[in-house]
Formats: structure tokens, sequence, C-alpha cells
């Protein structure tokens, strides 16, 4: 399907389900497809991702993934507060990028227009794309920092070493003026890196990780284990969580068939930040709704992962954590190569 296809068919579904609804203020596309042209195919392991954009103070949870016409939509509601001045859109490195093109599908008001053209017109300056890397330094700061007690589930203290170990993909990508995206994100950092010559850094950032040395065939069996464990935490999950839609049939070929795709690619590394992902989202909704025996049965799958990843036990994640932020310094440095090679580049702002 061609990007402009799946757009309009997002386009339709919003008009004709959440468009009425008294709170609405607008909406707009979000993603990694957002600077796709139309006429480009989407990705078979990508969706469109549409804000839904409300007054309420409390936005409802996001809908999520779901098929329609077709198409895989991500739908996710925003409150306007979040949105309400252009300095604060271009200081949070998940919101600017969205509006560094046109993507709004519906604005009564004409403000995101507004906020849209402010946006653009300022997204490159040099202030703002260093007060969008101190947003992404502070996330990885402050999740590496965490100290959970055992006591916390499994799949609670890999993530707060996991999510931000991988949030440091995304100081460079902001850097150079990229999306930060969320599944694929080592393997655009890798582009960037390459354009750059600091593949050296690649390797460092996948060494953090903890798969550099991992062959294809050995990653391509931990996604395998997670096909399995991923279709017993979809059959049975009844608990809602954030991140709900994105373990469902539906959604299956992004977690799985995406993995498989970047490793038959020669990315087999960089498809490991989302296979740990998945997995551990995976256990979140088995330790929510499954039977203790079940639970069992799929935990040595997790755990072989976590293994090979040198992040099996608290111990050894609370090691990789600290390696991580030492690291900071050097990746910072890395950031700013980024950003004066993008000073020289004709056309920037920066």
């Amino acid at each position: 399907m061609k990007v402009g296809i799946a757009r309009q068919i997002a386009s339709e579904w919003f008009h004709t389900h959440a468009s009425t609804a008294p709170e609405f203020i607008g909406a707009y596309f979000s993603g990694s497809t957002v600077e796709m042209p139309d006429d480009a195919l989407l990705p078979a392991a990508s969706d469109i991702d549409l804000i839904v954009v409300t007054e309420e103070a409390e936005p409802p949870l996001k809908l999520g993934k779901f098929i329609s016409n077709g198409a895989l939509l991500e739908v996710t509601y925003l409150a306007w507060r979040q949105l309400s001045s252009y300095e604060e859109v271009l200081t949070n490195y998940h919101l600017a990028g969205s509006f560094r093109v046109n993507t709004i599908i519906a604005d009564p008001s004409g403000n995101l227009r507004e906020l849209q053209k402010q946006v653009a017109s300022r997204f490159a300056d040099e202030y703002w794309v260093r007060k969008r890397c101190e947003d992404v330094l502070s996330k990885i700061r402050n999740g590496l920092q965490q100290n959970l007690p055992s006591s916390a589930p499994l799949e609670t203290r890999v993530n707060s070493w996991l999510f931000p170990t991988g949030v440091m993909t995304h100081l460079l990508l902001v850097a150079a003026l990229r999306n930060p995206t969320v599944r694929c994100r080592y393997a655009a950092v890798r582009e960037v890196l390459e354009t750059n010559d600091c593949l050296s850094v690649h390797e460092e950032l996948l060494a953090l990780l903890g798969c550099g040395q991992l062959s294809a065939a050995r990653i391509q069996q931990h996604v395998l284990a997670l096909a399995d464990t991923f279709d017993i935490a979809a059959s049975i999950a009844k608990t809602p969580f954030f991140f709900s839609s994105d373990i469902t049939p539906a959604s299956r070929h992004i977690a799985i068939d995406g993995s498989l795709e970047l490793i038959e690619s020669g990315l087999h590394r960089e498809a490991v930040f989302w296979i740990a992902a998945t997995f551990a989202r995976c256990h979140a909704i088995l330790s929510a709704d499954a039977p203790q025996e079940l639970l069992q049965r799929c935990l040595p799958a997790f755990e072989a992962l976590l293994a090979d990843l040198g992040a099996r036990t608290d111990v050894e994640r609370r090691s990789r954590a600290d390696a991580a932020l030492r690291y900071l310094p050097k990746l910072q440095r890395t950031a700013e190569r980024i950003m004066t090679a993008i000073k020289k580049t004709p056309g920037q702002q920066l």
C-alpha cells in the first residue's frame, strides 16, 4: 500500500469516528511516515500514526493499533495544553518533528496550523536543536539513575535499564534533525553515524545494549522464541496497558516480521532493542493476566535473551546502566560533531 492511500484511510477513519466529539480540537499525522511522499510504499512493518488533539486536561488512553480498510493505524489522544506554545513543542523532542512539515488533518480553529508554521520556521535553529538534545539527555540520565527494588516486576526492572539505553540513539538522531524513531532507532542511527564517519560509535552503542557480538542466527532464535510468547500474551490479554495494542494479532507483523526483516537485511543487532522491549511488554501482560504456570513456562525465553545481553540480574543491569552513564560525555561529543557537520551542509539552518 502506498503512503498516500494509507493516509487517506486514516483521514477517513478520523472524520467518521473522532471529529464530532465535543472536546475535539484537531488532528495530525506523526511518526516515521511523516516525511514520506504519498507515492512511497508503506513499509510492511510500519503503521500510520494519527494524533487526535483534545481540550480535555487528561485525554483518553490511546486507542492504539488497529486495522482500518487494510491499513494499520495507531491513534493517540493528546491534550492541547501540551501544544499550547511553539516554545514547548520545539523543546520536546517527541513532539517537534511532527510539526516540521504540515501533517495536519483537521484544524477548525486554525491554532494547529499557526503552531506548525512557528515550529517549522525554527525547527533547525541551533538554539532549539540544543534544547531538544537537553530533553533527550535528561530522559537518559533520569532513566539510567533509577534503582528499582528487587520486588518490582522483572519486566519493569529490565525496562528501567533498556529504554534509557535505547534513548541514547535519540540524542544523535535529534542532533541530525532526524525522526527519533522507536522500533528502528538503532538502524536509523547507524545511517547517521555512517554518514558522519562515526561507525565506531555505533559499535559502542550496540555494546552498551549488550548485542555487539550476537550473531544473526542467535538473534533469529530469540525472535522465534518471542513469537511464541507474543502469541500467548496476545491471546490472554485483558488488563489495559498503554502498549496493549502493540501485543495483538493485528500488530504481530511489526514485532515479529519486522524484526525478521531487519535480520535478513543484515541489521540483526539493530533488531535487538525492540525484541527485548516486546518481550518485556509481553511479560507485563503475562504477569497481570496469565496463570502462574503459564508465566513460568514463558520466562526462560526472556531470561535467555537477557543472559545473552549480559543483563539477566539486577547487578548486571546496574553495571550496564553505569557504563552507559559514563559513556554520555562521548555521546555528547558525537552529537556536537553531527551538528557541526549539518552547519556545513548547504540548505541547513543549524
